[in-house]
C-alpha cells in the first residue's frame, strides 16, 4: 500500500538522507510531492482518532518525508482489519483490541490515553453500569473498540451481553440523535475527554465506572486502568472516574524502516502540534510512555529512533 515518490532535493541532511531512501523504493501513483504515501485507518468525524490523524497528517506535510493520508473508519476493529488484509499500512488501535494481532503488526507508538465514557441522559435513573439491566445500550459502532471493550465491561458488572441488555451499534452521533430521543438509554463511547458530540452537562451525564476497573484487568489483563475525568472537562459536570485503556499507533511489519523512522520523529518532535485543540489534556503523548505499547512490539524503525532519543 505503501506508495514512494522522489522528493525535491534539499541536501544530505538527516531528512534529505531519509527522503531519497524512501525515494529509492518502487515509484508509487499517489499526489505529487516528496515522500512515502501512508494511508491511516483513523475512526469517526467527530471523534479524537480522525482529529489526531488529521494533525499527523498536517505535521507530516510540513516535515516532508512521509504522506499522511488519513481513512475514516469506525475504529479499533475495523481498523485492524484493514491493516491485517493490507488496505492500509497503518492504524489507530485500542491496547485491548490489538492483544490479539501481535504476530501481523508492530507499534509505532503510544499515542494517548482513550476513556471510555458511559452516558445518559441527566434525567435518567441509571447510577452505574448493573443498573443497565433491562435497557437499551449504543456499545459503540459496529467495528469500534467500544464495542469489543463494552461487552466486557457489562461482564464484569454481572450482566450478560446477550440477555441482560438490548445492545446495538451505533456511530457516534446516530448514539447521541438516539439517546437525546429517547430510542436509546445509554451510550458507550471510547475517545478523548471532552468529546464535542456529547451534551454533557447540559442535556447529558456520565456515569462513574471507576470500580470496574479493578475486576477488568484481573479478568481480561493489564491494559486497563483507573482514570479520572476531571469536573472541568465538561464544564459544568462532576468529576467522575472511569476506565482508560491506551490507544497505540501501528503499523504493518512489511513497512519500511525509514517509513516508520518518519512518523515516529513526528510524534518525537511534533508532539505539541498532534493533540486536538479542545483535548483536556488527557495524556497525550507523554514521551515517557511513547514506548510503552505492552505486548505488542516496537517496528525497528521506531524502536532505532526511540534509542537515538532516550540515549
Amino acid at each position: 500500500m505503501i506508495s514512494r515518490e522522489p522528493s525535491a532535493r534539499r541536501g544530505l541532511g538527516r531528512r534529505g538522507f531519509l527522503a531519497l531512501a524512501v525515494a529509492a523504493g518502487v515509484a508509487g501513483c499517489g499526489p505529487s510531492g516528496g515522500g512515502a504515501t501512508v494511508r491511516l485507518a483513523s475512526g469517526e468525524v467527530g471523534g479524537f482518532y480522525y482529529a489526531f490523524a488529521g494533525l499527523l497528517g498536517a505535521a507530516a506535510a510540513e516535515a516532508g518525508d512521509v504522506r499522511i493520508e488519513r481513512v475514516t473508519t469506525s475504529g479499533s476493529q475495523e481498523n485492524l482489519a484493514l491493516l491485517a488484509r493490507g488496505e492500509v499500512d497503518a492504524a489507530l488501535a485500542l491496547a485491548d483490541s490489538a492483544r490479539d494481532t501481535t504476530d501481523r503488526l508492530s507499534a509505532l507508538g503510544r499515542v494517548y490515553e482513550n476513556y471510555l465514557q458511559l452516558v445518559v441522559r441527566s434525567d435518567s435513573a441509571i447510577g452505574s453500569v448493573a443498573d443497565l439491566r433491562g435497557t437499551r445500550v449504543s456499545l459503540g459502532a459496529e467495528g469500534s473498540g467500544a464495542a469489543l471493550t463494552g461487552e466486557r465491561i457489562l461482564r464484569v458488572a454481572g450482566l450478560d451481553p446477550a440477555v441482560d441488555v438490548a445492545i446495538s451499534h451505533r456511530p457516534l452521533a446516530e448514539a447521541v440523535a438516539a439517546l437525546a430521543g429517547g430510542a436509546a438509554d445509554a451510550l458507550l463511547w471510547a475517545g478523548g475527554v471532552p468529546t464535542t458530540l456529547l451534551a454533557v452537562p447540559s442535556r447529558m451525564r456520565l456515569v462513574d465506572m471507576g470500580e470496574l476497573s479493578a475486576p477488568m484487568r484481573e479478568r481480561f489483563g493489564p491494559v486497563y486502568d483507573r482514570v479520572a475525568i476531571p469536573a472541568d472537562a465538561y464544564p459544568g459536570s462532576v468529576a467522575v472516574h472511569t476506565i482508560g485503556v491506551a490507544n497505540l499507533l501501528l503499523a504493518a511489519t512489511t513497512m519500511p524502516e525509514e517509513v516508520a523512522a518518519s512518523i515516529v520523529e513526528l510524534l518525537v518532535w511534533h508532539a505539541d502540534a498532534l493533540v486536538p485543540t479542545v483535548a483536556a489534556g488527557t495524556q497525550f503523548l507523554d514521551g515517557r510512555s511513547l514506548i510503552s505499547t505492552g505486548s505488542t512490539p516496537l517496528h525497528p524503525g521506531a524502536a532505532a529512533v526511540y534509542r537515538r532519543w532516550h540515549g
